[in-house]
């Protein structure tokens, strides 16, 4: 007895030095920290979660450490999943060398199914067959599948259903539950959607309240039809605005998901820190209470800063001679742009498009650099940097009893970064853990390596 007394409040007091530890890691940085963080209010998904944080956060972090770290939720999610879920974003079809990795779940966007005929009848996307029939050959060969609902847009280019209009929803609600029937005996995992909270993906959507009705209509309408397979939802980083407003939707997950970028693009300070890799996930563990998959994370194998001198000549390429001048003319400044960089701003600038291409993330892509103060400590933007980054991360993730999955993004490096349309950024094009041509890269042996220790 007098032992069990004696190891009482040795307990506490390592959970409140756990505690301690938590909120001297967020916040240590202190001024530097705060000034990070409001220089990233420029960002409108970050002005959004200033409330939700101060309301959720601080009590979600404060309590995490005296919380059970697994639940019935994860033995569920873990038994339907079939374990631990090792996984990657956008495969290429070379089954063997995916497997060779350790890896074991393909995570891919399933294309809108329906368009109209010329006559105006709902017919179905040879797109989609397609993707359908990829899907069971990944299956067939061992690989399950992860699929990622179409995003907001889609439902308003192939069929005219707008989802800001409440009348939409019985029409959204059809395609999730043809979605969840039709490939019940392919699909292993199912995602909504994906990073709503994000301008580019989140278009036409307005608002936070808009997202979580899209994304919870879809959630409560597959609950029915999907048997064993795991269902929910993710967001961009923590997200308490979506989380919070989420809540009534619990209910219909199997899991919570999110993506984390840590050193790979601007903004707060605070944000481009290893903990962060902590934190996030603790925090959505302690909100929810549902198992936490990692549904992206990764590294940037490449890309370096730029100098003024090559920045200006940059925007001298197009006619310009200063930052100044080409927000001035913006709109004809767009125009010279690729199409996929004009595309991306009229779905996010809202407005603002001058604010928007000069915020902190999207000057990345227009001056395809990577900022020197865009990075992990320790975890330099190379090769090498990368695989470091995978040996650590998959192993210090994984750890955590409520976290049941890992997706790393992703499979290949790519020839042109889809948000700008450059050869030359480094932004979206250097994550793959095996290059252009298929050849595995350094992480991709630190990716088997770490898998492999999982059981």
């Amino acid at each position: 007895m007098a032992k069990n007394k004696a190891k009482k409040p040795r307990k506490v007091l390592k959970k409140l030095l756990i505690t301690l530890i938590i909120i001297v890691t967020l916040f240590g940085g202190g001024a530097a920290a705060l000034t990070g963080f409001i220089n990233g209010i420029d960002d409108p998904m970050v002005r959004a979660q200033i409330w939700p944080i101060i309301r959720y956060v601080p009590f979600s972090l404060l309590s995490y450490p005296f919380k059970p770290k697994t639940n019935g939720a994860v033995s569920a999610a873990k038994t339907k999943a079939g374990g631990f879920i090792k996984g990657i974003c956008h495969p290429d079809e070379d089954y063997e060398l995916i497997k060779g990795a350790g890896i074991e779940w393909n995570r891919a966007d399933i294309p809108y199914p329906f368009e109209k005929d010329a006559g105006g009848n709902r017919i179905v996307r040879e797109e989609y067959t397609g993707w359908k029939a990829e899907m069971q050959e990944y299956a067939e060969n061992g690989i399950k599948i992860f699929a990622v609902t179409p995003y907001p847009e889609d439902f308003l280019d192939f069929e005219g259903i707008d989802p800001r209009d409440p009348n939409s929803e019985k029409a959204i609600k059809e395609v999730a539950v043809f979605l969840i029937q039709d490939l019940k005996d392919v699909i292993e995992g199912l995602q909504i959607t994906n990073e709503l909270g994000v301008a580019r993906f989140m278009y036409p959507l307005e608002n936070t309240e808009q997202a979580v009705r899209f994304m919870g209509i879809q959630l409560e309408a597959v609950a029915p039809y999907k048997g064993d397979i795991i269902t929910g939802y993710n967001s961009a980083g923590p997200q308490p605005d979506h989380h919070g407003a989420m809540k009534p939707y619990h209910k219909y997950c199997d899991y919570i998901g999110v993506d984390i970028y840590a050193g790979c693009f601007s903004g707060p300070s605070i944000m481009n820190r290893i903990e962060i890799y902590d934190f996030i996930p603790a925090f959505l563990w302690s909100f929810t209470g549902l198992p936490v998959i990692i549904c992206e994370f990764g590294y940037i194998g490449g890309g370096m800063p730029k100098t003024e001198e090559e920045r200006l000549e940059i925007l001298r390429g197009y006619g310009y001679n200063s930052e100044a001048e080409a927000k001035a003319d913006i709109e004809n400044f767009v125009k010279k742009l690729p199409e996929n960089f004009q595309n991306d701003i009229k779905k996010g600038a809202n407005g603002d498009p001058a604010g928007y291409l000069f915020s902190d993330i999207m000057r990345n892509h227009l001056y395809r650099e990577l900022p020197a103060d865009v990075v992990l400590k320790n975890y330099p933007h190379t090769p090498e940097g990368q695989a470091k980054f995978y040996a650590d991360m998959i192993p210090r993730l994984a750890k955590n009893p409520y976290i049941i999955g890992e997706f790393l993004y992703c499979w290949s490096d790519s020839d042109r970064c889809y948000v700008c349309g450059f050869e030359d950024c480094p932004t979206e094009t250097r994550w793959g853990i095996v290059d252009r041509n298929g050849n595995p890269k350094p992480s991709y042996y630190a990716v088997r390596d770490a898998f492999g220790n999982i059981k």
